[in-house]
């Protein structure tokens, strides 16, 4: 009973008291105004886009570096304590901590990036990183890789470690080449890693909301915008409670579709 009392304080009551402020108006009375609203709203329909853009360019991009270097890592004969310690040292800091470091180093004037890139005779006016409409959502893009790709390889690696030695040594001595060991023996083994993976990463990608909010704000503009940010400025910026919990909850019915469709995805290849 203390147990399910914690849940529910924690859990039950505050998606009750969601649900109830996002279908009722200031007067207190029933109304779907605020799911219309959603309809009409450009700026959440952009922010809902770049959500759904950054979750399939970093999803794809850390998916297949931290299997690379999950595969890379349990193929060498020595070193692997060393190297995995090493990889997952950019999972372990703090997401702000994580953001403010990166937002020196992408500093136009004084950067790290950029003083490199004068070093080697590179001109730089032009590189603003995230203050350019072009270039922010792919830099907040890059440091959402350098910090995540981690979490990917320690599970895709718990994964490997897990694979029993008897299909793959039946596989070799049938004459099967690397490739095909991959294919045929260790890829279908670790499908039920891969879709646990994506869909942890998948589901913490769609509600972005640090990095961001520390590197960009959303700018320059709406070039960053995302469904979370958009959220917390509507609701703790102009105090719209209720606009803002109708989007959470599209964002929450959203998450469950894509999540659904990625396990589909995942199951029948």
């Amino acid at each position: 009973m203390p147990a399910l009392l914690v849940l529910f304080a924690l859990s039950l009551y505050p998606l009750i008291f969601a649900a109830r402020v996002s279908l009722t108006n200031s007067a207190g009375t029933f109304t779907l105004a605020n799911f219309a609203r959603l309809f009409q709203d450009r700026v959440f329909a952009v922010a809902a886009a770049q959500t759904l853009i950054f979750t399939a360019v970093a999803l794809t991009i850390e998916f297949a570096l931290g299997l690379g270097l999950a595969l890379l890592i349990e193929s060498l004969a020595r070193g692997r304590v060393l190297f995995r310690a090493g990889l997952l040292v950019p999972m372990l800091l703090p997401p702000v901590v994580a953001a403010v470091a990166w937002r020196l180093i992408y500093n136009p004037q004084f950067g790290l990036l950029n003083g490199t890139l004068r070093q080697f005779g590179v001109n730089t006016s032009q590189l603003t990183w995230t203050s350019g409409e072009s270039s922010a959502l792919i830099s907040v893009i890059l440091v959402d890789i350098w910090e995540w790709t981690p979490f990917l390889f320690l599970l895709l690696s718990a994964g490997l470690q897990a694979i029993p030695l008897e299909p793959l040594e039946a596989a070799r001595i049938d004459g099967a080449g690397p490739w095909q060991v991959f294919r045929d023996v260790i890829l279908p083994l670790l499908k039920p890693t891969i879709l646990l993976a994506l869909l942890l990463r998948a589901m913490d990608l769609v509600r972005i909301f640090d990095q961001i909010f520390i590197l960009t704000q959303g700018g320059p503009g709406t070039a960053t915008e995302t469904a979370s940010l958009y959220i917390y400025r509507t609701a703790f910026r102009f105090s719209n409670f209720g606009y803002a919990a109708a989007m959470s909850f599209v964002l929450l019915a959203a998450t469950m579709l894509f999540s659904r469709g990625l396990a589909r995805l995942v199951r029948v290849r």
